[in-house]
């Protein structure tokens, strides 16, 4: 269970990222409520997670799967670059998460 409050903890975090592009430096009140809210969501069930995966190996998947999914959505939302070294770099980040998933003992 402790893995997909991370995972979840990881879509939240790109939930909040997305959502500070939204609030124009929180001058717009809506996407900054949400951003916020998203933001405790995302670190309350990284804690959650943390109770039985290592620190180390949580906090970087969380970031990792943050990085990820805000440069895929950067992509798709607002156009952003997809030349291959971009892509190659968000595969390697993938395999990273992948690799900590692997040698966790959690």
């Amino acid at each position: 269970m402790a893995w997909f409050y991370l995972f979840t903890a990881g879509v939240f975090e790109c939930g909040w990222a997305i959502g500070l592009k939204y609030s124009d430096g929180f001058t717009k009140p809506f996407p900054t409520i949400l951003s916020l809210v998203a933001m405790v969501i995302s670190v309350w069930l990284l804690s959650i997670a943390m109770k039985s995966i290592p620190v180390g190996t949580a906090y970087a998947i969380w970031t990792g799967i943050g990085a990820i999914g805000v440069a895929i959505l950067g992509i798709v939302i607002f156009g952003e670059s997809r030349d291959v070294v971009r892509v190659i770099s968000l595969f390697l980040i993938i395999a990273g998460i992948i690799g900590l998933k692997l040698s966790s003992a959690a």
